[in-house]
């Protein structure tokens, strides 16, 4: 019996979709809390304050959704326009490209002997020849055909998502104070699991990332509270 251990490598994927829900639950945890927390300081309905998180889950969810929606469509354009540029410099400045990847080539240490013979080969699928130089000359990966819509409804559903879980409290307390105290409490807890999981997910240190994140939160609140309760 073979004492080899089978290694299973793991490696991050779906890393798009991951940073979009990084991005939209941040926002939606944090913003939305300091809003709240900044009108605790400053009324005493909570019927205010749900209304004014309300209004302001909604314009962020649109905004930041907004904002997913044309990144995405710039990444697309961004590489059809430097895809199109490498084909026209694959047909019309064929041995500079050539080149161009023995350049790439030389770079991992191989000789000019191996550089050659890769080259030209490579250069006999222009599709393969043109993916190749967009993936190592230019650092482009190709994006996924929905990645707009898909970054778009992903980023506003993770703001909506957040946003709602610290204006929860102020639907089953009787004033904003008391809220805030609950808010503060759930929005607490959510921060340290988010940050657990987001550092978790990518590779940092767990305990870290979410004490990082909690306090990034709990600043940004207070921040707003005290600014209420001073202009107050």
């Amino acid at each position: 019996m073979s004492n080899e251990v089978i290694y299973q490598e793991q490696h991050l994927k779906s890393s798009e979709f991951i940073t979009d829900i990084v991005i939209g639950m941040s926002d939606g945890l944090t913003v939305p809390f300091a809003l709240a927390a900044g009108l605790s300081g400053a009324v005493d309905n909570n019927a205010i304050v749900i209304t004014a998180g309300i209004a302001e889950i909604v314009a962020g969810c649109i905004a930041m959704g907004l904002g997913g929606y044309l990144a995405g469509k710039t990444e697309q354009e961004h590489y059809e326009s430097e895809l199109k540029r490498e084909y026209f410099e694959v047909d019309n400045y064929r041995q500079k490209e050539i080149d161009e990847v023995k350049e790439i080539f030389d770079e991992y240490g191989i000789d000019e002997e191996g550089q050659t013979l890769l080259a030209n080969q490579l250069a006999k699928d222009k599709k393969k020849w043109v993916d190749f130089m967009m993936k190592f000359e230019l650092g482009l990966e190709e994006p996924h055909p929905k990645r707009a819509r898909n970054s778009a409804l992903t980023i506003g559903s993770a703001y909506i998502v957040g946003g709602f879980l610290p204006l929860s409290a102020y639907f089953f307390t009787t004033n904003p104070q008391e809220g805030l105290l609950v808010s503060a409490g759930i929005t607490t807890l959510c921060l340290f699991v988010f940050g657990y999981f987001k550092s978790k997910v990518t590779g940092q240190p767990p305990i870290k990332g979410a004490l990082k994140v909690t306090a990034i939160g709990l600043i940004a609140a207070a921040a707003a509270f005290g600014i209420a309760k001073f202009i107050g």
